[in-house]
């Protein structure tokens, strides 16, 4: 039976929470007051001081509660900013590179924008905490991109212009987080899109008292005029089926993001168009690629002529109500609702969810695109939770064979293409989504291609959004391999190697060229940089394609992997011209940031703990079902592959 305490007995629980509070806190600090502010509490006080002079007090506090704690002055103790800013600058290395610093009266915090923010730190948060005894303000470091984002500088720039926003929402996220005190009899899950099928992902949990919604994206099949096929396709395939789940968008309690790709978060905007006004939850880094992705979708959809869903005010409405939240912190988005992301090895910020439902109640692990296995970029996803009753897993690559090769062949069959190409004076085009796929084979190519002892001397082009998406990843260098993050954090990111270069001029321009490597976006060729110079490239039997992604079912990619001879797209003046394909088309597997079969069977088989149901999702039909039915006798567990619009009761 569900139980809620009405208005006053939520009141009267908030007042002994943080009276509890200020009872664990030194007599010292002159405890002001604690509020609820998004998942977390804050507690004001006039001495911080005597918080930072001993580290326990806090974690003692946090663990007790069982939530975040922060600590901030109140506005009345807050240093000056002109002097507190010359006491930072005297407590800072000037190594450490400041680029910005910008006081927020609003949260009593400074952000001070770094190159080496590890050094604004101090080892073991020396300087921080420095800082924060001799000004009272609360000092937050960020990284300075190594190569220039401005996706980074515009969302750093909306979040600080909006600080008085941003506090009033996340006191009202706060206040609805702990409105009551919920024991839910059930849970309930629906599939909303992405089951079956690749695309729209989204999946609806409910209880009596939370709605809340893990992924709300878009279909990545062609939705725009001009490319390739299917330009009238039913675009009622192309969305999540919200209408269909009896509740309204203001119903929701939260939004959950696995991450940055369109099939997973592209529908968000459009609900803050009509009307939602909730958190959205994520990593730091699937929030800076999110606002990026969605940008560049308004303006392809724009540059073929079509109307966008939403626009980039809605955008920066969807930006200004994220929460983003790091690997592992354990946060509740309900009154009984709690998340933890973790690393699913897919593309930077990926997350697996945890979902901790009640006390003990069920536990469910989502894993969105999931990636166990080697890759250059990122460590592999994890597979230890603390319980697991429903695991809801990827199945992209679940037929039985769905088999790659392994990666080191795969390295070796690119790098032969590229040198065979080259050698018959032809071009390399390789058609790639900007995150992820992109970095893994800029990575691969510096490699194998661009050491100091390689006669390798041709350029590499990279076009789209792929320089934008390569500097967010230099501003997470902790998402990322060990190697990888080293090597950026000591001025030598592999981005940024000399063999890369940024296409400059038209795109007609590559037919004058010589022998050369283009990485494009756009890598199922629905549209995006890749389409522009595949029309300048087809017709040359001399030039290679290379497909190292997935290809959804009638895309442009898939269908010149099937064969297509012969293709109609639209040319600078918007008229359709037809191509003969003559270009050699490849397709080298082992590159994906998916799991293929035997690396989902791999991270079942080391699962812990073994999951009492599983649900396969996001795969075309035949591979959700072959997969369920492996998984199911593998590990002797019920295992569906369910359909859009099944609703489960979990619990």
């Amino acid at each position: 039976m569900e139980e809620k305490k009405n208005g006053n007995g939520d009141k009267s629980h908030s007042a002994e929470l943080f009276k509890r509070i200020e009872s664990m806190l030194p007599g010292e600090v002159g405890f002001i007051k604690a509020e609820f502010e998004g998942p977390d509490i804050v507690v004001y006080v006039k001495n911080p001081k005597f918080v930072y002079q001993d580290d326990s007090v806090v974690r003692n506090i946090a663990a007790s509660i069982k939530k975040k704690l922060i600590i901030r002055s109140d506005s009345g103790s807050l240093m000056n900013p002109e002097k507190a800013l010359e006491i930072i600058k005297q407590l800072v290395p000037s190594e450490a590179g400041i680029n910005n610093v910008k006081f927020v009266p609003e949260f009593s915090e400074v952000y001070i924008e770094a190159m080496k923010p590890g050094l604004v730190i101090g080892k073991g948060g020396s300087v921080l905490k420095s800082i924060a005894m001799e000004t009272s303000w609360t000092p937050k470091a960020l990284r300075t991109p190594t190569m220039q984002s401005e996706t980074i500088s515009r969302i750093r720039q909306l979040i600080f212009n909006e600080s008085d926003f941003r506090k009033k929402f996340l006191l009202g996220v706060g206040k609805n987080i702990n409105k009551t005190i919920a024991k839910s009899e059930w849970l309930k899950a629906t599939a909303l899109g992405g089951f079956r099928e690749v695309g729209r992902s989204s999946l609806l949990i409910e209880t009596p008292s939370s709605k809340v919604i893990v992924d709300c994206g878009l279909s990545p099949e062609p939705s725009v005029k001009g490319v390739g096929a299917n330009v009238d396709k039913d675009v009622n395939k192309a969305f999540p089926y919200l209408d269909s789940a009896n509740i309204s968008i203001n119903e929701l309690d939260a939004v959950v993001v696995t991450h940055a790709h369109m099939d997973h978060m592209g529908f968000i905007p459009y609900l803050f168009k009509y009307g939602y006004n909730g958190p959205v939850y994520c990593t730091p880094p699937t929030r800076d690629l999110t606002a990026l992705l969605l940008n560049d979708y308004i303006k392809l959809v724009q540059r073929s002529g079509g109307t966008p869903l939403y626009d980039e005010k809605d955008v920066r409405k969807m930006i200004t109500h994220m929460i983003t939240r790091e690997y592992s912190e354990v946060t509740n988005i309900t009154d009984e609702l709690k998340l933890t992301y973790h690393n699913a090895g897919h593309i930077l910020g990926s997350g697996t969810v945890h979902l901790h439902a009640g006390e003990g109640m069920y536990n469910i692990v989502h894993t969105g695109d999931m990636k166990y296995g080697f890759t250059r970029l990122f460590d592999s996803a994890i597979t230890k939770y603390p319980k697991i009753d429903a695991l809801f897993t990827e199945s992209t690559y679940g037929a039985a064979n769905d088999i790659t090769p392994n990666r080191r062949s795969a390295e070796e069959e690119l790098v032969s293409i590229v040198k065979r190409t080259i050698a018959n004076n032809g071009k390399i085009l390789f058609p790639l989504f900007s995150v992820g796929r992109s970095q893994e084979i800029m990575l691969v190519l510096e490699a194998l291609l661009g050491g100091e002892n390689s006669d390798f001397n041709v350029p590499v082009f990279l076009d789209g959004m792929i320089l934008e998406a390569s500097a967010i990843h230099t501003a997470y260098p902790e998402y990322l391999k060990e190697s990888v993050k080293n090597r950026i954090l000591n001025n030598r990111s592999p981005f940024e190697n000399q063999m890369f270069e940024v296409m400059k001029g038209e795109r007609s321009e590559i037919q004058s060229k010589g022998p050369c490597v283009i990485l494009a976006s756009g890598g199922m060729m629905n549209g995006g940089a890749s389409v522009d110079y595949f029309r300048h490239l087809a017709e040359d039997e001399r030039n290679s394609l290379v497909f190292v992604g997935y290809n959804t079912a009638g895309s442009l990619g898939r269908r010149l992997q099937n064969g297509l001879s012969e293709v109609a797209l639209t040319d600078d003046e918007g008229k359709l011209v037809n191509h003969k394909v003559k270009i050699k088309v490849h397709t080298v597997e082992g590159f994906s940031g998916h799991s293929d079969r035997r690396q989902l069977m791999g991270f079942l088989e080391n699962l812990r703990p073994r999951p009492k149901t599983i649900f396969t999702m996001h795969g075309e039909e035949s591979k959700c079902e072959d997969f369920a039915n492996a998984a199911g006798r593998m590990l002797h567990v019920d295992s569906r592959a369910p359909m859009n619009l099944d609703s489960i009761r979990l619990k």
